[in-house]
C-alpha cells in the first residue's frame, strides 16, 4: 500500500525545520520524534497522532514561552 503525507503532516515538518534551525538542534532528533497514522477519512494519507500533536504543540508553546523570557529579562 502506498501513502501520502497530509498537508498538516508537510506543515509540521516545515515547522521542525525552523525549530532545529533556531534552537540550533539536530532536524533528524526532530523528525525520529514525529508519529504519524493513517487518516481515518483517507486511508492512503497519513496524519499527525493526536499524542504526538498534543506533545508537539506544548514543545512549541514552551519555545515560545522561552523566548518571551529571554526577551524581558534582555
Amino acid at each position: 500500500m502506498n501513502y501520502t503525507l497530509s498537508n498538516e503532516v508537510i506543515a509540521h515538518v516545515a515547522k521542525i525545520l525552523q525549530m532545529a534551525i533556531l534552537g540550533g538542534t539536530d532536524i533528524v532528533d526532530h523528525l525520529r520524534m514525529v508519529e504519524l497514522t493513517a487518516s481515518e477519512e483517507d486511508d492512503n494519507t497519513l496524519v499527525l497522532t493526536d499524542s504526538y500533536r498534543e506533545i508537539s504543540d506544548n514543545q512549541v508553546q514552551k519555545m515560545l514561552d522561552d523566548v518571551g523570557s529571554l526577551s524581558i529579562e534582555g
